[in-house]
């Protein structure tokens, strides 16, 4: 195994390289940002109840909005997720009345419900409980954005007007920054009042650009996604233009109170050290994306993006023949995961999906989609999704003992 992985190493030295200039510059523009708002050891004390006069959480912020160029900045634990952070952005600015409409095609499945997208019993408390409509438009055979139907679905009423950068459990590319940019300045020459929002969890950090450096209004993600390092317990972010940052913590919180309340308690050091380690601990998983592409591809099977393709998120696609390929694949890194690799997953329900999804994650904080996962919904084509890799060693290990498993079952047929 140990010769394989060398010989895997040498193919793809070009992009490792690659993968660590890109880390070198975001990890200098992290350590600038810190440096030029002179974090404090004092900014880790905690607080409790409403806390008030938080200097740790209101750096934390003002850090967040100067490593992602933007105005202000919403950074907290009680953002439960990517989802919870995305909701709070979109009901934060949108009114009865107006609309929103995505130009990447259909969200990732957990959004349907927050939108009013699946049939379900009516006040559920979705975006069209409250009278925000909702359009979408396709994308083109290729996965490319339709930019004449874009033209067409704007209306006087829509508000907020949405771009998914990961492709989640699709097979479309992901969208990189230069294609944001493009949007953007379309969407901006056709009306420069209209929002622009970016789901940007999966993608912080793995380019030297992010969606706000490009115009882009608003953008929200997860802190145990990229930006936590695997080390942030909990927590979501949303950063972007001050007015709207006002509007998002006054539906996080409530009205009048907004960013002025909201305890850190014992998050802010692990929050500070997250961010700082997050260019790392990002090209660590891009090395064993792009590791896991080439050698899942040297085995004869379709991995997107392929090895020496540009990347602009941790997400790493297998395409398997069979379903049981694509399980057996999944049960395997589980059991080469640090933490509960007795366990072995099977497909089951999930909320939020309309399929049955076979998910392995051994990780050290629950759901952590930075740490090592494999996870996807057993549906044609039996697409795999892994991201992740705190380390790119325990990738290599951890994939590779995959693909040994699969030539193992493979022969016995």
């Amino acid at each position: 195994m140990f010769n394989q992985m060398i010989e895997i190493e040498h193919k793809i030295e070009n992009e490792l390289s690659d993968v660590s200039k890109t880390v070198t510059y975001n990890q200098q523009k992290v350590l600038n940002a810190f440096r030029k708002l002179n974090v404090g050891d004092h900014h880790f004390n905690p607080t409790t109840g409403y806390g008030y006069d938080d200097m740790g959480r209101e750096k934390l912020e003002e850090l967040y909005a100067q490593v992602f160029n933007s105005e202000d900045a919403l950074v907290r634990p009680q953002i439960v997720s990517g989802t919870h952070a995305i909701t709070t952005a979109l009901f934060g600015n949108l009114r009865p009345g107006e609309e929103l409409l995505y130009i990447t095609g259909r969200p990732y499945d957990t959004l349907e419900s927050v939108i009013g997208i699946k049939e379900r019993v009516d006040g559920d408390g979705s975006l069209r409980d409250f009278g925000i409509g909702y359009q979408e438009v396709a994308l083109k055979v290729n996965g490319g954005v339709d930019f004449n139907g874009i033209e067409e679905a704007l209306n006087p009423n829509i508000k907020i007007v949405a771009i998914q950068r990961s492709k989640g459990y699709d097979n479309r590319p992901s969208f990189s920054i230069e294609d944001i940019k493009e949007m953007v300045d379309f969407i901006k020459a056709i009306n420069n009042d209209l929002i622009i929002f970016v789901d940007n969890c999966y993608g912080e950090f793995v380019e030297r650009k992010e969606p706000t450096d490009v115009g882009a209004d608003l953008i929200a993600g997860s802190l145990i996604k990229n930006p936590g390092a695997g080390i942030v317990k909990t927590g979501g972010y949303i950063v972007g233009k001050k007015d709207l940052i006002h509007k998002c913590a006054n539906f996080l919180v409530a009205p009048g109170l907004g960013k002025e309340t909201g305890a850190s308690l014992n998050s802010l050091q692990e929050m500070y050290q997250g961010l700082f380690l997050a260019p790392h601990v990002v090209g660590e998983a891009l090395k064993g994306a792009i590791y896991t592409s080439q050698l899942l591809n040297d085995f004869g099977y379709t991995t997107t993006p392929g090895p020496s393709e540009s990347r602009t998120d941790l997400i790493q696609s297998i395409t398997f023949i069979h379903k049981e390929e694509m399980v057996r694949f999944a049960q395997t890194v589980q059991e080469q995961s640090p933490i509960n690799s007795h366990v072995k997953p099977y497909p089951s329900y999930m909320p939020g999906y309309d399929h049955d999804v076979i998910m392995a994650a051994g990780t050290f904080i629950q759901g952590a989609s930075l740490e090592l996962t494999a996870d996807g919904p057993i549906r044609e084509p039996y697409t795999l999704y892994v991201q992740g890799g705190l380390t790119y060693e325990h990738v290599k290990i951890a994939i590779t003992e995959g693909v040994l498993q699969l030539q193992k079952e493979i022969q016995k047929r």
